[in-house]
C-alpha cells in the first residue's frame, strides 16, 4: 500500500471543537499525518493546551478564538488563519452537545419538553455545529476547488435513543445536511462526509455512563451489553477515519457518507 495516501503535508485543517476530548484527538491525528492544524473554540486555555500537546509531538498547530454560532466571528477566524497557516483545505465540525432541559428523564412527558431547550440543542449541533462553519469555510474551499469537510454526527442520529430526543433529532439533521452538501458541491472538488461515533466517554456524557465510584451506570451497562466489542471507544480510535476522509488521495471518490465508528453497536438489532 502506498503510505503517501495518508500524507497530509501542506494541508491546513480547521478543527472546530478541537478544545474537547474527541475533537482534540482528531486534531492530533491530523497533525500526526502532517497537516497544519488550527484549533477553533471559545476557551483559549483549553485550545492552547491542545496546541502545546500537538507541538510537543512535533506537529504544527495554532489556536484561533471563534464562536461557531456567530458567522462574523467564523469569517474573521477564517481570514486570520489564511494569513497564519494558509487557506484551510480540511474542516472538522466537532462542536456540539446536549442540554439538560432537552433530556427526558424516566417517566417524564415529551409534550412538556421546553421549546427553548430544543432550539438550543439544534443551534449548538446543527447551526453552529455544521451550517455556519460550512457556509464560511466551505465558501473558500469551493472557490479554491479543493476541500474535505467532515461533520461529526452521532450514533443517536441514526438510532433515536431514549431520553436524548432533541440531540438525536439534531444529529439526524447533521447527517441529512451532510448528504445535501455532498451533492451540492460534488463537482467543485469539495467532499463532505460525516463520522458517527458510538459511545466514547467524555465530559458531557461521563455521568450518564459511570457511577461516582467509577463503576458502570445502568445505562452504561446496557450500552456495553449492546456493543459486540464489549467496551467504549477511545478518542484516538477516531483518528484513522478522520485522516482517511481528510486525504484527497485516499478518499477522492468518497462523499456524502456517514462513517460509523461504534464497536459494532449499530450492527446489533435485538
Amino acid at each position: 500500500m502506498n503510505s503517501n495516501l495518508f500524507d497530509l503535508t501542506d494541508e491546513v485543517a480547521v478543527v472546530i471543537g478541537g478544545t474537547g476530548g474527541l475533537g482534540g484527538a482528531m486534531a492530533e491525528a491530523l497533525a500526526d499525518a502532517g497537516a497544519k492544524v488550527a484549533i477553533l473554540g471559545r476557551s483559549e486555555q483549553r485550545g492552547q493546551e491542545r496546541v502545546q500537546s500537538i507541538t510537543a509531538a512535533g506537529g504544527t498547530a495554532v489556536f484561533q478564538s471563534a464562536d461557531a454560532l456567530d458567522k462574523g466571528s467564523l469569517t474573521d477566524a477564517r481570514d486570520a488563519l489564511a494569513e497564519k497557516l494558509g487557506t484551510p483545505t480540511i474542516l472538522i465540525n466537532a462542536a456540539g452537545g446536549n442540554h439538560p432541559d432537552a433530556t427526558l428523564p424516566p417517566g417524564s412527558n415529551f409534550c412538556d419538553l421546553p421549546l427553548n431547550a430544543w432550539q438550543q440543542v439544534f443551534d449548538l449541533n446543527l447551526v453552529g455545529g455544521v451550517l455556519l462553519p460550512c457556509q464560511v469555510f466551505g465558501q473558500s474551499m469551493v472557490a479554491a476547488g479543493k476541500g474535505s469537510i467532515i461533520n461529526i454526527a452521532s450514533m443517536s442520529g441514526m438510532i433515536p435513543l431514549s431520553r436524548v430526543v432533541a440531540y438525536s433529532a439534531a444529529k439526524a439533521a447533521v447527517i441529512n445536511l451532510t448528504q445535501f452538501l455532498a451533492r451540492e458541491w460534488a463537482t467543485t472538488g469539495v467532499r463532505v462526509n460525516a463520522i458517527s461515533p458510538g459511545f466514547f466517554p467524555a465530559e458531557q456524557n461521563r455521568a450518564l455512563l459511570y457511577q461516582e465510584d467509577g463503576s458502570l451506570s445502568e445505562r452504561g451497562g446496557q450500552i456495553i451489553g449492546h456493543t459486540p466489542m464489549a467496551r467504549f471507544g477511545k478518542p484516538e480510535e477516531l483518528g484513522g477515519a478522520v485522516v482517511w476522509l481528510a486525504s484527497a488521495k485516499a478518499a477522492s471518490f468518497v462523499t456524502g457518507q456517514n462513517i460509523v465508528v461504534d464497536g459494532g453497536f449499530s450492527s446489533v438489532t435485538i
